[in-house]
């Protein structure tokens, strides 16, 4: 999906923001999301995802450039008069209040009356299943259940666009897993729109209607999670979202986006040329390990063949992840489903593994 600018409910305008007035941390953002979008700014530590995010609460202020909620700038308007919902990770309760008052504070503060008060946070409460626990304190509370909390009190007023920053980081992996579709099936139900700062890709890719994957303060590619995985635009994006093989070869033929690439070791292989733009360029041929089978018979047609030597087989539980030497790279992964009657791989063994031409892309080098 695409949004045109006319169509934005949010939107960063030639956006930049420095913090000392030489070096950017956000370099030129253009950014259009639709509403009732959940879209996901992704990337590592100091890359500018929660610098954007700041921006559009309102904790930090642009350099240059504008921002529009529904077709209105709000660079000039403080926080607390844009109307939008706010999650945190360390979920930013207040201690000395019980969750209702946590809750009743924002419509307080927007001069709400008692009743409606009170059946606005009956409501969001119920949202999350945590209506039994209107009279307690934060500190009488799980991790899992706070942050329920600080949900429901970001959706209390009905806003029409919620941020959230890292709101999952402090809790376990499992209890992280079961909250990413309570707040998938919340954005669902209640048509809202989100913009979600992590940097966990699985995360990403598992809420996501697109994704945008920002390092050293650009977006390096912006796509539904399908595209972002299967087609990614650069070798940063192919290594950051999802494991990835990467084979170093030169180009040696180049018509349209087919490419010949030669491996070190004198292999030719085919791929899809994506970063790459003429004959003898260096270039990184990224493979996905779940895309490579070693058994003749699950070979696509059209398949390439290339000899590899098992390094290390680690059981995984589901999958059978081996460690393979190919084409002179000891870091090759391929990853096999375990099913009833897999062929066990042991170390040491010389095997042939292949994939579809089609997926292998021929990228920039990094």
């Amino acid at each position: 999906m695409s949004v045109s600018h006319n169509d934005a409910y949010v939107a960063f305008e030639h956006v930049q923001k420095s913090y000392d007035g030489v070096s950017l941390v956000v370099k030129d953002l253009n950014l259009n999301i639709g509403k009732g979008e959940f879209l996901t700014m992704l990337g590592p530590s100091g890359s500018g995802k929660t610098t954007c995010l700041m921006m559009l609460a309102g904790f930090e202020t642009a350099t240059n450039g504008e921002i529009k909620l529904d077709g209105r700038p709000i660079n000039q308007v403080p926080p607390h008069k844009r109307g939008i919902g706010m999650v945190f990770q360390n979920y930013a309760l207040f201690p000395h209040m019980t969750v209702g008052e946590n809750l009743s504070f924002p419509l307080e503060v927007r001069g709400m009356g008692k009743s409606e008060r009170e059946a606005k946070v009956k409501r969001a409460l119920d949202m999350v299943q945590m209506y039994d626990f209107i009279n307690r304190r934060p500190a009488q509370l799980s991790g899992g259940q706070q942050q329920r909390i600080a949900l429901a009190r970001a959706l209390v007023f009905d806003p029409s666009l919620v941020l959230m920053d890292e709101p999952l980081g402090a809790l376990d992996k499992q209890l992280r897993e079961h909250m990413q579709f309570e707040i998938k099936h919340l954005h669902e139900s209640l048509g809202i729109t989100v913009v979600y700062v992590t940097h966990d890709q699985g995360e990403a890719l598992t809420m996501s209607d697109r994704i945008a994957v920002f390092n050293d303060g650009r977006i390096q590619q912006l796509a539904p999670p399908a595209d972002l995985y299967e087609r990614p635009d650069n070798s940063f994006v192919a290594g950051f979202i999802g494991e990835n093989n990467k084979l170093p070869g030169i180009i040696e033929e180049l018509s349209g986006d087919k490419a010949l690439v030669r491996l070190a070791t004198g292999e030719v292989i085919d791929a899809t040329a994506v970063n790459v733009t003429q004959k003898g360029q260096k270039t990184l041929v990224s493979i996905r390990p779940e895309r490579v089978e070693f058994k003749p018979e699950m070979m696509p047609e059209g398949a390439h063949m290339i000899g590899a030597d098992v390094l290390e087989v680690i059981y995984m539980g589901d999958i059978l992840r081996a460690v393979l030497r190919v084409a002179g790279s000891d870091d090759f992964v391929m990853k096999m489903r375990n099913t009833q009657g897999q062929t066990r791989l042991t170390p040491g063994q010389k095997i042939r593994v292949g994939w579809h031409p089609q997926d292998a892309r021929a990228l920039e080098p990094m």
